[in-house]
């Protein structure tokens, strides 16, 4: 059975490994790029962003996607809300001439990747998240969501709007919301990835 984390443990477990043994945007490039290995992209891909580090990992896949020839747009929901690391990858993105708009077009894209709300995400569902959740569900697009679906609770997987996804990539380690509550049926495939987070704390099996 698959081990997992509380978003607690997963959160200080990140802060010591940056700390201790990876500088926190190597740690961004690696999530970013383990993302972008696990899915087949098809163009166009509309890559949805909210804040922080959610948003950075999402504009390392643009990168990736760029440099690889796959036509793609960032949607940025929050203009000026970037994390320090996400606005570096960020300002990489603009750099290579990557579109980025304000208002997706949901019904052009056939790959999505949900980049909106990270693990840590509780309460209700706002705007313009809860438009973008709606377009993203909507949408005929196959869709990716980075670390865990926008809208779950990382240690409940209960939510009252949250993207359901075709592909979920777990970075570092499963949490508990990655199998209770809805996770089963909003999850049609999940995958964790590895890269180099010393988990610090307790895990559980679960499956």
């Amino acid at each position: 059975m698959p081990v997992c984390v509380s978003t607690e443990v997963m959160r200080s477990s990140d802060k010591w490994t940056i700390e201790n043994l990876v500088p926190s945007k190597e740690l961004m490039e690696r999530a970013g790029r383990a993302i972008f290995e696990q899915a087949e992209w098809k163009a166009p891909v509309g890559i949805i962003c909210g804040k922080g580090n959610n948003a950075g990992d999402g504009f390392v896949v643009a990168s990736l996607l760029k440099d690889h020839g796959i036509e793609c747009e960032i949607v940025l929901l929050y203009e000026n809300s970037f994390s320090e690391d996400g606005k570096y990858f960020f300002d990489k993105c603009v750099a290579k001439g990557i579109p980025v708009v304000t208002e997706g077009d949901y019904g052009k894209y056939k790959t999505i990747l949900d980049c909106i709300f990270g693990t840590g995400f509780k309460g209700e569902v706002k705007e313009p998240a809860k438009s973008a959740i709606e377009s993203i569900n909507a949408s005929d697009a196959y869709v990716v969501s980075a670390d865990i679906n926008s809208g779950l609770n990382g240690d409940t997987g209960m939510g009252e709007l949250y993207v359901i996804s075709d592909l979920t990539v777990s970075i570092g380690t499963f949490k508990y919301g990655h199998f209770l509550g809805v996770s089963k049926s909003v999850m049609k495939n999940k995958v964790n990835c590895d890269i180099g987070i010393k988990i610090i704390g307790e895990t559980k099996e679960l499956s």
